[in-house]
Parts: structure tokens; sequence; C-alpha cells
């Protein structure tokens, strides 16, 4: 259990864990094994919360006030803070670390969590618990989505719609970078993910899974009546794509695709944003599966 520490605060740029937390904080995302860096009390203590296991928290003098309600969830947890890795700073360093316009005082290094294929699907967890777990896979594949913002967007509707779990193909944002995680809400944290797996992989794997593979286009003025809700039965196990913000899905997931799935929009609208765009096709998918039906 981690308790308040009267450590030594820490003044030098130079300092190992000052670098360590200004590279996170600044960087596009944990290169390899390297933890992932989070930012805010909220994020934090949420992520205590959810069992992930945390390496240090670094406080400055501001950030003081929230340290009780993260050590309270540290302590909660199974792994907990080491006294020796509750970190003090100096406000003037600790925004000197941060990307943002408002550091909030508090971040932390979690080690990142540990997914297979099994647990994207869903799998793992229903033969644990057969009950709790009954609903047919629901993948959402990132393939080449570059902005962290829809990244973040995109994981936090997979999680509230009832996704199983979420790829993030090479040439996506790292969903683990500061900016996705902050836009997730920390859904990037808790949602079964995979990153960095080439596209010709995870269309072997969906194959050999049985999951039928579902391409998507951001809007099409179009589609009419053969839009989200005409266009395919999403009810059964489904891995849905979602393309680069400019350029869409590639060729080789366009000709891979056992159905395609457009959003009917309005003609004086070119696309809609691709965060946007998988929150309503995600939305459709928990549709059809509450109600039964296609319609």
């Amino acid at each position: 259990m981690a308790e308040h520490t009267t450590a030594e605060v820490i003044t030098s740029r130079e300092n190992r864990w000052i670098k360590m937390f200004r590279a996170g904080l600044r960087g596009s995302g944990p290169a390899g094994d390297e933890p992932i860096v989070v930012e805010g009390p909220k994020l934090i203590e949420d992520a205590l919360r959810h069992g992930i296991e945390a390496e240090a928290v670094l406080v400055s003098e501001s950030g003081e006030r929230e340290m009780e309600r993260i050590l309270r969830a540290a302590s909660d947890s199974e792994s907990g803070i080491a006294r020796s890795r509750v970190l003090r700073t100096t406000d003037k360093i600790f925004e000197g670390l941060c990307g943002t316009e408002s550091p909030q005082g508090v971040a932390a290094l979690f080690r990142q969590p540990v997914w297979a294929f099994e647990d994207i699907l869903g799998r793992a967890a229903a033969e644990q618990d057969d009950e709790s777990r009954t609903e047919s896979p629901l993948v959402l594949v990132m393939a080449g989505v570059q902005d962290p913002g829809n990244v973040g967007t995109i994981l936090r509707s997979a999680e509230a719609f009832g996704a199983t779990g979420v790829i993030a193909t090479r040439g996506t944002a790292d969903p683990w970078s500061p900016k996705a995680v902050r836009a997730s809400a920390g859904s990037a944290l808790r949602v079964p993910l995979l990153r960095g797996m080439s596209i010709p992989i995870v269309l072997t794997q969906l194959r050999v899974s049985k999951i039928k593979i579902v391409a998507t286009a951001a809007g099409d003025p179009k589609a009419g009546e053969h839009g989200a809700r005409k266009q395919t039965d999403l009810r059964e196990p489904v891995a849905i794509f979602i393309g680069n913000e400019g350029a869409g899905l590639g060729s080789e997931i366009e000709s891979a695709a056992d159905a395609h799935i457009s959003i009917p929009i309005s003609e004086t609208v070119e696309s809609l944003n691709a965060g946007i765009a998988a929150s309503i096709l995600l939305y459709e998918v928990a549709r059809q599966r509450r109600s039964g039906s296609t319609r």
C-alpha cells in the first residue's frame, strides 16, 4: 500500500525520472515496453482502480492536494505504489514536462496492459465467465487513423458501445500517446487493445477466427436507403475497419471485405470526421444487437 512520502523534491531537469516523464508527456506514444505516461488525477485514479500497474507517480507542489485520492486508489489496488516511487518536484519543473497548456500537477507511469488476440474477440473473458460475456465479437480496427484526438474518440466510443476490442494497425496514431489517452477519457487503458499490427496479419487473424470483415466509408451522400442500417447485418461477429482521415481504406482492405457500410449524409457535406463516423457505426451495431433486428 502506498502512503504519502517526504521524499526530497526533485529540482533538476536532468534527473532520470524527470527525463522519463518529459519524454512520455511530449512524445507520440511508448516504444517497445516503455511505460504509458498519464497526466491528471482523474485518469490516474481511474487507471489504478482498473488494475493498471503504476511504476511511479510524479507530483508538483500544486498537485499535492490531489494525492490523497490517488494514494487511496493505489491502496485499494493489488499492486499499489511503492513509497520510493512517489516523486515530488516543483511547479516550474512539472510545467516544463507537459505538452498541455494547463498542467494538472500529477502524472504517472503505467505498465502497458498485455492483450492477446483472443482478448480482442472477447473470448478469453467469455471462457472465464460465460454468463457475463455472451455478445458476438465486435472488433474496431483503426487502419491509418492519424489524428490522436480521433483515435481517442474512437476508443471511448468503442468502450461505450460494447466493442470487445480494438486494433490499431501500423500507421495509426498511438492509442497510448498522451493526446489519445486524454481524448479517450481513459478508455485507451481499459479496452482490450493491440497496437502496430500489419494489415495482412490482421486480415488473416480475422479470417481464421471467422470474423466478418466490414469496410467503411466515413460518409456517402448517395447512400440513401443503402446506408448503415440497410447494408449489412452487424449482429454477427464483425470487425469494422475505419480508414485514414483523407485517403480512407486501402485497396487491400477493400478487396478483402465481406461487406461494405456507409453513413448517408447531406450532399453539402463531403465526409464525416473519422471519430464521429466510427461512433455512429458503433452505435448502429449496439442498436442492432439490442433490438435483434437490422431495421
